[in-house]
């Protein structure tokens, strides 16, 4: 018997940017059915209504399944297929393979900086087609759509990452590439700001997002500078898409540094001007610091550093990396040094230029989430929640229905995830019912692993993931895991 949950008396948010309004959303299998008001009156020809399941929404709202456009969650779907930290939040699709960093197409055992990031034993798909059938077996409660890492394809194809590749080194690349766009990949991203890839210059990723426009995918990139360079750094990243006619995404878009803050207000009019001209959008994050691996050019003595991670020393992790230094009687710097490899949260953005980025028409949310440090940024855990409670709820940044616009339909449009992000009939049954007036984040950096509050269900094409009972992450459980592979669709 075909699967059948009606959701009734909700506000029924359709993740178009739409106004919401009072009704029922009725799933049938893995399927939205039907959308509308009093649907338990009139269901569908041979669907008896002893074989339908009601849930009473009364007081919540029903949206589209949330898409995570920015993650790191290659590995943690695979090694931990319940996925609670994102199904939790009311995420129901997760983009991997961001900055640069995928775990196909290449195999190792000891994965070097960025690629650890991903952890360290998980890099043994040399396709994502072998990617794809262990996403298959793990069976993760959470959609994933996947790109493809230019830093990934630079380890797979050169010994020596210091120099732009040669010419038999690109063609080499493009192969691969153009393998895993065969395989379903939604497009390519690159991590130009890390070292491995910043060598690279233009016309080599320029070469291989001509790929990805053949194939109709898009192109995501951590900018080669989020500081005292970034408004070159977006200029190329707009040429380069521009060049290879692809769409842009710019990652987790920010001012980083002290020196830099307020200068969202010339960089979002930049972007505006490129989206003139070309398909432009942009993810964020709700929080001031961002997370990555320990270096010590992030080391300025000004922002405050907290350690997520440190091999050598993990009995200072959650410490700032100003009372390590002070411990060892030594500066920041070589606190930084001593920690490698590491990672750490940077405090080096304000909220002004936050606030800026996140209420802007073209921006679309992302975690960034890094599930393999010990000592996760918040954002792991509570984004999603946060953007609504802080600044949708308090803040009033913009309305309820353009916050889950871009946690939904905005995405999966610029992702081009077929019939998803959306509640209508025949679409994909990615369901979130939460309570408005509740939803918000608790994790904190100080305490990082915790649920969030007012994310009451999720469904996952059609079954019934996450349901809200607890307030302890240890016991809390994912009810069913339903999620798959999703497949580029070319617009």
């Amino acid at each position: 018997m075909t699967r059948a949950t009606l959701l009734e008396n909700g506000l029924v948010i359709d993740g178009s940017g739409a106004a919401g309004r009072p009704g029922d959303v009725l799933l049938l299998g893995d399927r939205i059915a039907a959308v509308g008001e009093g649907l338990w009156g009139t269901l569908p020809e041979g669907l008896a209504q002893a074989d339908v399941k009601r849930v009473d929404c009364t007081g919540l709202a029903i949206t589209p399944g949330f898409v995570d456009v920015h993650t790191h969650d290659d590995a943690i779907v695979l090694n931990h297929p319940e996925m609670l930290p994102k199904v939790s939040q009311g995420i129901t699709t997760v983009v991997t393979g961001n900055c640069g960093i995928s775990l196909a197409p290449f195999v190792v055992q000891k994965p070097e900086p960025p690629l650890n990031l991903l952890g360290t034993d998980s890099f043994r798909f040399d396709s994502v087609d072998a990617y794809e059938r262990a996403v298959a077996a793990a069976q993760p409660a959470v959609n994933v759509a996947v790109l493809i890492g230019h830093t990934t394809l630079r380890f797979a194809c050169m010994d020596d990452l210091t120099r732009a590749a040669t010419a038999e080194e690109v063609a080499a690349m493009c192969a691969l590439l153009e393998k895993c766009m065969e395989g379903g990949a939604a497009g390519m991203s690159s991590g130009l700001f890390y070292e491995p890839a910043f060598a690279a210059p233009a016309e080599e990723v320029v070469a291989l997002a001509r790929v990805v426009s053949r194939f109709g995918g898009v192109y995501s990139t951590h900018l080669r500078d989020e500081m005292a360079k970034i408004v070159e750094a977006l200029h190329e990243a707009g040429d380069t898409a521009f060049s290879a006619g692809v769409p842009l995404i710019v990652s987790h878009h920010k001012c980083a540094g002290p020196a830099n803050w307020g200068r969202t207000k010339t960089t979002l009019p930049l972007i505006e001007s490129l989206a003139a001209r070309q398909p432009v959008a942009m993810d964020v994050y709700p929080y001031v610091a961002g997370s990555t691996v320990l270096r010590e050019d992030l080391v300025d003595g000004v922002i405050d550093v907290l350690v997520s991670w440190s091999t050598p020393h993990p009995e200072m992790t959650g410490r700032t990396l100003a009372s390590v230094a002070a411990e060892w009687g030594v500066d920041q710097k070589a606190a930084c040094r001593r920690l490698q490899p590491g990672g750490a949260c940077y405090f080096q953005m304000h909220e002004d230029d936050v606030k800026r980025v996140i209420a802007h028409p073209l921006t679309m949310i992302g975690s960034d989430g890094l599930p393999h440090d010990q000592h996760p940024h918040p954002r792991l855990w509570g984004a999603f929640p946060r953007v609504l409670a802080r600044y949708w709820r308090e803040q009033k940044l913009f309305s309820l229905e353009t916050a889950i616009y871009k946690m939904t339909g905005l995405s999966a449009r610029n992702f081009r995830l077929h019939q998803r992000g959306q509640l209508q009939p025949g679409w994909h049954a990615d369901v979130v019912v939460l309570d408005p007036a509740r939803v918000r984040d608790v994790a904190t950096y100080e305490d990082p692993i915790a649920l969030s509050e007012g994310i009451e269900k999720v469904f996952v094409n059609g079954e019934l993931a996450y349901v809200a009972g607890t307030a302890d992450a240890a016991n809390a459980k994912v009810q069913a895991r339903a999620g798959r592979l999703l497949k580029r669709h070319a617009a």
